[in-house]
């Protein structure tokens, strides 16, 4: 049973190591290590989990307490330990075994002496880690190529490298009563609000589970609120450099152990649409990219229920457009061709994600052979639907924010029902109760339409343009930092 209770150091060693040994079941798993060893007289016990200590370190600080003599820990051995014996930097104290235990599992060493009333702790731990390589889903032309890791103190050393302010804070915290896991809260201080820090803060506190096995998601899902609510409320990144960007506008990051995706919060629907790419080419370059996304995103939500639209509806085109329209509409209704091509293009998605790499070209040939060249000449699909699919698809593909774009794809649908049941009136209203959804929506006390509703003139500029570096001398007032002035 998991208990949070305190339980005080005994004074009989025996009782002390076999407490730690039961509350750690180190007989009934191998990679749970008891080393008890005898130095200076006195009788010591070492915990650890095998795989995440650095084996060298241990043997030289052995190496230390062997030479040790009954005379060298007089008058206070644990401050003798601490601060000449113990040739080491992180070191800490405890006087709670379940605490001690509860550390262990997470990599520190736990030290037991004879004779003394606190446990030391040995945080000499590595953790299996990859090389921080780009991440695939924020590729750019020219720029860093290093991305974050699952490793916590790989991902805050990331950031820092990047924020050499002294006001950068790092404030750790652990969520999960059984897995205990590491969670970081980053913001600057002299630039963050300190009520949207304090808000995070007492967010996460409430935050009551047995563990986050899907890290960042779990954490999400408690701090979004509305629980089927399709649209993102926090953007993820896994570059660096993006992560650094908010931080100096006045943004508040989450880093948590075990995901290379660090959260950033309060993200609006705009800052979804944003991609590191806009920022690596010249500002007049970089907004000619924005808008060509912008028109992506739109075209991949409203361009097929407006093509049905008009392909049931021909009255509604003025005579220029006339072409617009499947010529020979198909052996099954022009709605369910388009309802079987989404779902037929998910479940390429999700084979994709399953798939092999070197099996990947043969699944795309498979792909455009059946699903398109051999689907429309036995007649289930109108090439129309093709084409105008791909749009939107493509559409999709471009949106930076892989969770925005999949609630885009559910907006399609809805659209597409609404208009293919009601007609042009569905098709508005459709629109119009979106648009709605989006302006009733917030993000941390902030409005999830800002700065377009409601309106802010500057800010919808910088979101609209890409706006030259040197000129961006504010930073966001959505964000209400300390220190408005760039």
């Amino acid at each position: 049973m998991e208990t949070n209770e305190k339980q005080p150091i005994f004074k009989q060693h025996e009782k002390n190591i076999q407490y730690l040994k039961d509350r750690l079941a180190v007989d009934k798993s191998f990679d749970v290590i008891q080393l008890d060893l005898e130095y200076a007289g006195r009788k010591m016990s070492m915990y650890m989990i095998d795989g995440f200590v650095k084996d060298d370190i241990l043997h030289l600080i052995m190496k230390f307490l062997a030479k040790l003599e009954e005379k060298d820990l007089q008058p206070d051995p644990l401050q003798k330990l601490l601060k000449t014996y113990i040739p080491y930097v992180e070191l800490d104290q405890v006087d709670d075994l379940n605490q001690a235990a509860d550390s262990v599992l997470a990599g520190p060493t736990a030290l037991v002496v004879e004779g003394l009333n606190k446990v030391i702790l040995i945080d000499a731990r590595t953790y299996p880690v990859r090389g921080p390589q780009e991440p695939d889903l924020e590729r750019v032309v020219r720029g860093s190529r290093d991305g974050y890791v699952e490793t916590i103190v790989f991902n805050t050393a990331l950031t820092r490298r990047r924020v050499r302010d002294r006001s950068l804070r790092m404030e750790y915290s652990s969520i999960g009563r059984r897995s205990k896991t590491d969670i970081v809260l980053c913001y600057l201080e002299d630039i963050a609000d300190p009520k949207k820090v304090e808000l995070l803060k007492n967010h996460l506190k409430k935050i009551d589970t047995d563990g986050l096995p899907m890290a960042e998601k779990t954490v999400e899902e408690y701090l979004g609120g509305r629980h089927w609510n399709p649209y993102p409320t926090i953007r993820y990144t896994e570059r660096p450099d993006t992560a650094a960007a908010h931080l100096y506008e006045g943004h508040v990051l989450i880093i948590i152990d075990g995901s290379p995706s660090v959260m950033i919060t309060p993200a609006t629907f705009w800052h979804h649409l944003q991609h590191a790419e806009e920022y690596r080419q010249k500002p007049l370059v970089g907004a000619y990219l924005r808008f060509v996304r912008y028109f992506a995103v739109l075209a991949s939500i409203f361009l097929l229920p407006l093509y049905y639209l008009f392909s049931v509806n021909p009255d509604l085109l003025p005579k220029s457009l006339e072409f617009i329209g499947p010529s020979e509409l198909g052996a099954i209704p022009l709605l369910l061709q388009f309802l079987i091509a989404e779902i037929g293009i998910d479940m390429l998605r999700m084979a994709a994600i399953h798939t092999p790499t070197s099996l990947a070209t043969a699944l795309g040939l498979v792909a455009a052979i059946m699903m398109g060249q051999v689907a429309v000449e036995v007649g289930i699909f109108s090439n129309e639907v093709v084409l105008y699919l791909s749009l939107a698809a493509i559409g999709t593909f471009a949106t930076p924010s892989y969770e925005l774009s999949l609630a885009n794809r559910l907006v399609r649908i809805v659209l597409l029902v609404s208009t293919a049941s009601f007609g042009v009136s569905g098709y508005v209203v459709g629109i119009t109760a979106w648009i709605l959804y989006l302006i009733r929506m917030n993000s941390f006390q902030t409005g999830y339409f800002w700065p377009l509703l409601p309106f802010a003139p500057t800010a919808f500029k910088d979101v609209l343009i890409r706006t030259p570096v040197p000129l961006k001398t504010r930073r966001p007032e959505f964000l209400n930092p300390q220190d408005p002035d760039r």
